[in-house]
Order: C-alpha cells, then sequence, then structure tokens
C-alpha cells in the first residue's frame, strides 16, 4: 500500500510542476503579445552633462583638493554666466542609421515633433548624425520630407556623415542646411537602381504557362514571371529616369554649387573629394563637431525608445535584460500553445 502511495505522491507533485509551468508559458505567451504596438518614448539627454562627467573624472585624478575647489568655483560662475542668457542656442542631436527600406522614419518624424515643440526659430540647430547606403525612393524621400520640416520652421540643420551618406541617405543629407563628412567617409551616388529578376524563359522551357491579367497598358510593365515586352521596358525604364531627374532636380534645388554634370552619375566620392565638387560642406567627424560645439550651446540627444513590456521588467532584475535572453521561455511558451491547440 504505501508503495502505490509514493507513486501517487510522486505523481501529484508532477502534475504541480506540469501545471507551474503551464502556467508560467500561458503567461509568457501573452505577455510576448503585447510587444507588438508597444508604445514609443523620446528620451532626452544633455550632452554637455556628459562631457562634464567625464572631465569631473580626470579632476579627481590629475588635481588635489584644492585645485578642484579653485576649478569648481571658477566653473560655477561660468554656469551662472551661462544661466543669465536664456537664449542661448540649443542644439538637437538627432540620429538615424539607415537599411534599405528605412524603416526607422517614423523614429525620426516622432524626434522631428519633439523638437519642434521646444526649438527656437533661427537660433537653434539640428544635428543629424546620418548613416545610410540608401535604399526604396518612397522610403527615403519621406525621410528627407521629414528632415524638410525642421529647415520649413527656420530651425537650422547640419547632417553629420562619418561613414556613409549614399543614394538615398544623400538624399537625406541634402535636405539639411550643411552636410559635414568625416575625411574617409562615401557620399553621392545620385542614381537610381531597379533590379527585377525574370524566369519567364525557364517556364517556357519547362512548358509552364503563365498568364498575368491587367487592366491598363502599363499596370504591369516589368514582370517576374511573365515576358517583357520591348514597350514594357521602355515604359519602366523612363520611369527610373523620370525619378533620377526629380532627384538631380532636388540635389540642384539643395546644393546649388554642386556640379550636376560630374556628380549626378551615380558614382560615389570620399569626403575629402567630395568638398571639392560641392557635395559635403566641411570635412569633419561627428564627434568633433559636437565637441566643438559643446562651447558655444547647450547639446542635447534626442533618442525614440521602446516603453519596456512587463515581462522585460520582470525579468530585467535576474539579468535578462538581452532579449535573445528570453529566447528559451518563448520557445516554452510556443511549444505549450501547440500542446494546447493539438
Amino acid at each position: 500500500m504505501p508503495f502505490w502511495l509514493d507513486i501517487a505522491a510522486f505523481a501529484l507533485k508532477a502534475l504541480l510542476i506540469v501545471a507551474m509551468l503551464a502556467a508560467l508559458a500561458a503567461l509568457i505567451a501573452r505577455l510576448t503579445r503585447r510587444d507588438a504596438g508597444r508604445p514609443r518614448e523620446i528620451e532626452v539627454r544633455s550632452l554637455n552633462e556628459r562631457y562634464e562627467q567625464m572631465r569631473d573624472e580626470f579632476d579627481t585624478k590629475i588635481f588635489d583638493r584644492k585645485e578642484r575647489r579653485l576649478l569648481a568655483k571658477a566653473r560655477k560662475r561660468e554656469a551662472r554666466a551661462r544661466a543669465a542668457t536664456p537664449k542661448g542656442k540649443r542644439v538637437y542631436v538627432l540620429g538615424f542609421k539607415g537599411d534599405p527600406m528605412a524603416s526607422t522614419v517614423k523614429q525620426l518624424a516622432l524626434e522631428i515633433d519633439a523638437v519642434l515643440t521646444v526649438a527656437r526659430p533661427e537660433t537653434d540647430e539640428v544635428v543629424l548624425r546620418l548613416q545610410s547606403p540608401g535604399g526604396t525612393v518612397t522610403g527615403y524621400g519621406l525621410a528627407a520630407a521629414e528632415l524638410s520640416r525642421l529647415r520649413d520652421r527656420r530651425i537650422k540643420v547640419t547632417a553629420s556623415v562619418d561613414q556613409v551618406a549614399a543614394s538615398g541617405g544623400y538624399m537625406m543629407a541634402c535636405a539639411a542646411d550643411k552636410i559635414v563628412a568625416a575625411p574617409f567617409a562615401l557620399v553621392g551616388s545620385i542614381g537610381v537602381v531597379a533590379q527585377v529578376p525574370n524566369l519567364h524563359r525557364l517556364l517556357k522551357k519547362n512548358d509552364i504557362d503563365y498568364e498575368e491579367l491587367t487592366a491598363g497598358e502599363f499596370k504591369r510593365s516589368v514582370s517576374m514571371l511573365g515576358e517583357i515586352t520591348p514597350a514594357g521596358r521602355e515604359h519602366f525604364r523612363g520611369k527610373i529616369e523620370d525619378t533620377h531627374t526629380a532627384f538631380k532636380s532636388f540635389v540642384a534645388e539643395r546644393r546649388p554649387t554642386a556640379d550636376l554634370a560630374k556628380v549626378a552619375n551615380g558614382d560615389v566620392w570620399l569626403a575629402s573629394e567630395a568638398v571639392n565638387l560641392g557635395l559635403v560642406d566641411a570635412v569633419s567627424t561627428g564627434d568633433d563637431l559636437l565637441f566643438h560645439l559643446k562651447d558655444e550651446a547647450r547639446l542635447f540627444e534626442v533618442a525614440t525608445v521602446t516603453r519596456k513590456t512587463l515581462l522585460q521588467q520582470l525579468f530585467g532584475g535576474l539579468g535578462f535584460e538581452d532579449r535573445s535572453a528570453l529566447a528559451p521561455l518563448g520557445e516554452l511558451a510556443k511549444a505549450f500553445i501547440r500542446i494546447r491547440n493539438n
């Protein structure tokens, strides 16, 4: 009899453990589903304070107590002098790291909204730290339009390029009043490219029929599976040329000193070369640009952050800040859902 009692007790414990794991998996699955559409928030950080903290760290190592006291008094006087001029310049630093779809353009728009609520026309400035090899015309056209909102409200914009601003990335840079780039940064690529694989001959070779029914002569001028006709090819090429013309017109409007006959051929240049071509105004790294600005303005870094989910808050204290660390728990949740559905 005790043998069966032991088995029953073991089974009960196992059932309780399974039930607890199932409840945990269900909770994780529910919280994970809430990740999509999480609200984004604006985070503002004073870069002047960051520089001052670095300086203070060195002060404690370099100077003795008496010297530090004298320095502190001098800096307090400087701070009071700056506080007495409330209309001093403010610089808002934004970042944009682009991919082919310009997928962070919504974040950029939100940051620009935030800046426009406080920025003072013809007084404040925006520095955009830009890195992008380009991408879709629609995505980067929108990004350039978002930056133009600042110029339209008389907020000076400086585009800072440390590595690359090509094609759509350079279109974004042209939306700024000034372009500053590191010596070996690549800029330009004022051109348009479209690549469409076509499998029509392969289908025909294997006796596979493919029909594409459209209404309108050029509804689908170039297709992946259908036959590309000379008329369709020419129409598609014309659209590319029209887009290139619009791109060149935008550059000509924003960069009147650029020689379009020389630079609008799709080629790229090092920033040290691009200065003479009118594509870039000055050669400097973004860090050096901000380092010099800190003495004449208050610098604020503006970034979009995603509010932490309840799941991340719960596990953050356990060292699971990295989302990838939660992957095993996520897999457990998915497995539980599959079992439950079956």
